[in-house]
């Protein structure tokens, strides 16, 4: 499905990251995983995945010199998956307006930045594919303690619609994707008491990106695909 494809996919060594770089991987795809943390010292998750660690992507200067890597060590790139993302839930009142600078930039600036990098090298290889991590939640109404969050996911709503609409003619798609709940051991520790069967797995949303990464995909772009689970 993916066979030759080269693809970098951010938050990579994450719970979603690993997934996707493993769907990609045996769909036949080269892969690279980044990731503001340190490389695992087990990298066997990654099945071989080239691995960058410690970078902040939302710098653009470090974003571009990531893709630059990575182009340079697989021979060019054909697809990004902003993965890379984290929530905070907190009420405005008693809360701190840097939650919102911070959400901005983890969520939203990294997406920005590393897709302003990749386009380079997508346009060399005369198209591709950018796929985003939104959030189901920013679709709907925000919740108490969600205003942050909410937000800005639903700006990775907008870069997608909008880069969508200016890579249209570059035969390049820009889709995302709208989780519900991701069954993730950080969320069951912090909902125990939920029904973790009603969740999302890591893998249904890695195999949904990797069929957004495929030629099957060709026709659809701008798209905001909910992958809820029964949430």
């Amino acid at each position: 499905m993916l066979n030759g494809k080269i693809v970098a996919v951010t938050g990579g060594f994450g719970q979603l990251g690993v997934a996707v770089v493993q769907g990609a991987i045996a769909a036949g795809a080269k892969v690279a995983a980044l990731d503001r943390a340190p490389v695992p010292a087990d990298g066997s998750l990654l099945n071989g995945a080239l691995a960058l660690g410690g970078l902040d992507l939302a710098e653009p200067d470090v974003a571009a010199r990531a893709l630059d890597q990575v182009a340079q060590q697989w021979g060019g790139l054909d697809a990004l998956v902003n993965i890379a993302g984290t929530f905070r839930w907190e009420e405005l009142a008693g809360g701190s307006v840097d939650t919102w600078d911070f959400l901005y930039r983890v969520n939203l600036r990294s997406a920005v930045s590393t897709s302003r990098a990749a386009l380079p090298h997508l346009f060399k290889r005369g198209g591709g594919r950018i796929v985003n991590i939104g959030a189901g939640a920013a679709a709907a109404k925000a919740a108490a303690g969600m205003g942050a969050y909410t937000a800005s996911k639903a700006g990775v709503a907008k870069l997608t619609e909008a880069l969508a609409a200016e890579l249209k003619d570059r035969n390049i798609t820009v889709n995302a994707i709208l989780p519900s709940t991701i069954d993730t051991p950080a969320n069951r520790a912090d909902m125990p008491k939920a029904d973790f069967s009603r969740w999302v797995a890591p893998k249904s949303i890695a195999d949904a990106i990797v069929f957004l990464l495929s030629d099957g995909a060709r026709d659809i772009t701008g798209a905001m695909i909910p992958v809820s689970g029964r949430v």
